[in-house]
């Protein structure tokens, strides 16, 4: 039965590069997909293009396609990615231009569009998800974007055309996998235990590193080898939809019942009922079998019809954050950072600043227990001092770093290491729209 072989290049925006270069090199991929969108970055994508109408696409776009696109071009891998963000279209002809000085002529690179549904959102002022209210009470200036998550079909349709490489904005992370798999093995848009199927592969490989190890390493307990250079996975899928996940031989890292057990997990609320663009996926019968060393079996996804609505992420503009840090040493470390946690509270209230969440901590202490119910209660001998407020403005950010920093002079004894650091607050808000008022859009050019 031919099989088709999908590796994944990255599970988020900043990740490592030389574990999709071995995937491109020695992987034998008929398909390598970097998997770069978390909820904020396109909110923080539309910022930058704001400001520069030719931005708005991954950073390490250009860095990560010059790696990887010789490889890809000599075996004939494609290329699947959301790393068009913001700007897919500015994206496919920055890998146009980077083929072009790479010497490869004769690329095709699909550029995916139609997740930006701001004027959409703003028109129709759906009810949020997450909070209380509309969209338009977010306030039309305060709003970054809104972008719904497409699912497979345009991913498909783009390989369709011929496309050696395709950039999208907002897909859907499964999505991104099922995508070649319609396209290679025909398979039908209300298929729903195949899609499913697909989207059990692509969720499980979407987040690279985590199912080859990564996440699942706990010394002493999960043991791990080679996370330095741990090995992303790929998976050989046949047309009725059963997979084998593995992991380039060599490499770090392991792929076994229990990471992929992990992985399955993660990020479900309801494994029999996740909810993606393209099905409503079942994932409570999946069967996992071992099939040798780094090599897990996979089947027994079910699906039924998709959502008639497509969720929307609404990035918005949502105050402002400041924050100071500054280390103590030596004996009473504790008490002097808290010391000086006491020193900056009273002085914001000194001096009228106005903030309308104050956070102060002891890193390492009782920064993620609060009170410091932690299960070593000998004095640390140091400790760094947090403090972070959210203000209405800038200037009253900036005034929690600044008393941070005066307690270089003033007290308590032995401070250093001061970082301050203020700036706008993205935030995300949910909200759903018809998928029938959505239209995905493809534009092909070759290099």
């Amino acid at each position: 039965m031919r099989t088709v072989r999908l590796g994944a290049g990255a599970g988020f925006s900043g990740d490592r590069i030389e574990p999709a270069v071995e995937l491109a090199a020695k992987g034998e991929l008929n398909y390598l997909v970097f998997e770069c969108l978390a909820e904020r970055t396109i909110a923080l994508a539309q910022q930058a293009r704001r400001l520069n109408p030719a931005a708005g696409y991954d950073p390490l776009l250009e860095a990560r396609m010059r790696a990887v696109l010789p490889d890809c071009r000599r075996q004939g891998v494609r290329i699947v990615t959301n790393m068009g963000a913001a700007n897919p279209v500015a994206a496919a002809n920055a890998v146009v231009r980077t083929a072009r000085e790479l010497g490869l002529q004769g690329l095709r690179v699909a550029a995916v569009t139609g997740d930006d549904v701001l004027d959409l959102a703003l028109r129709e002022n759906p009810d949020l998800l997450t909070g209380p209210g509309r969209v338009a009470d977010l306030g039309a200036e305060q709003i970054l974007s809104a972008n719904a998550y497409l699912g497979a079909s345009a991913i498909a349709e783009a390989l369709d055309l011929g496309a050696d490489v395709v950039i999208a904005g907002r897909v859907a992370d499964p999505s991104l996998f099922l995508g070649p798999l319609i396209h290679e093995f025909g398979w039908a848009a209300d298929d729903w235990d195949l899609l499913a199927r697909g989207v059990l592969v692509g969720h499980l490989l979407e987040c690279a590193g985590q199912l080859s190890g990564g996440y699942f390493a706990d010394p002493g307990v999960k043991p791990v080898s080679g996370l330095a250079r741990l090995g992303f996975p790929f998976a050989d899928v046949s047309c009725d939809g059963a997979a084998v996940l593995s992991k380039v031989a060599g490499s770090g890292g392991r792929i076994d019942l229990r990471t992929v057990k992990e992985q399955l997990l993660y990020e479900l609320t309801d494994p029999s009922t996740y909810l993606t663009p393209d099905v409503t996926a079942d994932f409570s019968a999946v069967r996992l079998d071992d099939a040798g060393p780094d090599r897990v079996a996979l089947a027994g996804a079910r699906g039924r019809p998709a959502p008639d609505h497509l969720k929307v992420s609404v990035g918005y503009l949502d105050g402002f954050v400041g924050e100071g840090q500054i280390a103590y040493a030596g004996v009473q470390a504790a008490e002097r950072g808290r010391l000086a946690l006491e020193i900056v509270r009273e002085r914001l209230e000194m001096t009228a600043v106005a903030v309308s969440e104050l956070r102060t901590e002891l890193i390492g202490v009782d920064a993620m227990v609060p009170g410091g119910a932690v299960m070593d209660r000998s004095p640390p001998p140091e400790v760094r001092a947090r403090v972070a407020g959210r203000c209405a403005t800038l200037a009253a950010a900036q005034a929690i770093g600044a008393e941070v920093e005066a307690l270089y002079t003033n007290g308590p004894a032995g401070g250093g290491g001061v970082t301050r650091s203020a700036g706008a607050v993205v935030a995300i808000a949910s909200t759903l729209l018809p998928r029938d008022r959505i239209r995905a859009h493809i534009a092909l050019e070759v290099a």
